[in-house]
């Protein structure tokens, strides 16, 4: 490996040497005297995380099914970022360097969304109903932090160098302001934890200079890998963070649903008093269109974003190896 993360107790002279010789950098290291070890109880750990032991959760399945019984902690030094060299390291800003981001931009308020799926209309339109609300509330310069997931994601979800190409297109036709927009990785894995992650995802956002959090239905949700059902209530992770210490500096901003109005052509929120105009239109609704290239209603996805989308599932049919290519940035 070029580059190697330190994960004994100490850094030795020989591995420091190793490192230097083989070209590699050491990027962390334990401070000797703060290491704690623990056993790593799984059964407990995932019944507290997610609620359930059924089999078939992703996260489990893909880093602790098969981890080891022993756990360890303590103060870790970080000699320099990680770089992943995959045409998108100068989308990982640190918190530090996305709050100097938006003092740059003289941000008086910042707005985050968290997304694991491209960004189709509906969600444009809930980041800028957010903007127009906190102008609204008195704000000058409301800066949105469109911060999609960049570590671990089921193997059905669109990779991240997809989904970045996919954003940068959203910016390009100007579906998103890239004035008061500011696009950056998050580097956590995704856990589909329900209202135990969400608070997570809340929590880090106040970090990196957010005082706004948009939460939709459901969030970090997923169906439950055995019955045919939601594995959370889709309201628990907006009444979760309303309630969870810690949060009090974050304004916490529910978005209302948003489908596509056939009497207008666009995507625009639900109204039930005429709830025959509406199409609600599913990520597997969406990526069956994409798989078989066809084309949403107008107005759904932008043109860019939608060709970026269908390059991606086109990609999959010509891959040899089964594996899904990257795209370059």
């Amino acid at each position: 490996m070029p580059e190697k993360t330190g994960r004994n107790s100490q850094a030795s002279c020989d591995d420091k040497e190793a490192d230097e010789e083989g070209g590699g950098r050491l990027l962390q290291i334990w401070t000797p005297l703060s290491v704690e070890i623990y056993k790593h109880p799984k059964e407990e750990r995932i019944a507290r995380t997610w609620g359930t032991t059924a089999p078939g959760l992703p996260y489990v399945e893909e880093s602790i099914a098969g981890s080891g019984n022993w756990l360890i902690g303590g103060d870790l030094e970080v000699i320099e970022p990680i770089k992943y060299h995959d045409g998108l390291d100068h989308f990982r800003l640190s918190p530090a360097q996305l709050r100097e981001e938006f003092t740059r931009r003289n941000a008086d308020a910042v707005f985050a969304f968290q997304l694991r799926n491209p960004v189709h209309n509906g969600h444009a339109l809930l980041m800028t109903d957010t903007r127009r609300r906190l102008l609204e509330m008195g704000y000058k310069n409301p800066i949105l932090l469109l911060h999609p997931l960049g570590g671990y994601t089921k193997a059905d979800d669109v990779p991240l160098s997809w989904r970045m190409k996919q954003h940068e297109k959203v910016l390009e036709d100007g579906v998103l302001d890239p004035e008061t927009t500011v696009v950056s990785i998050f580097p956590s894995p995704m856990h589909y934890a329900g209202p135990t992650e969400v608070q997570w995802h809340a929590k880090a956002r106040i970090n990196a200079g957010a005082n706004s959090y948009i939460v939709g239905r459901d969030p970090a949700g997923m169906g439950h890998p055995v019955e045919k059902r939601d594995l959370y209530d889709a309201d628990h992770g907006k009444k979760v963070l309303s309630m969870a210490p810690g949060l009090e500096r974050l304004n916490i901003l529910p978005f209302r649903v948003a489908a596509y109005d056939k009497t207008q052509g666009k995507m625009a929120f639900f109204d039930p008093s005429r709830h025959g105009d509406f199409i609600f239109i599913s990520g597997t609704k969406m990526r069956t269109l994409a798989k078989n290239n066809e084309n949403p209603p107008d107005g759904f996805m932008c043109p860019g974003g939608w060709k970026v989308l269908v390059e991606y599932y086109d990609s999959l049919s010509l891959a040899k190896d089964g594996k899904v290519p990257d795209v370059g940035i």
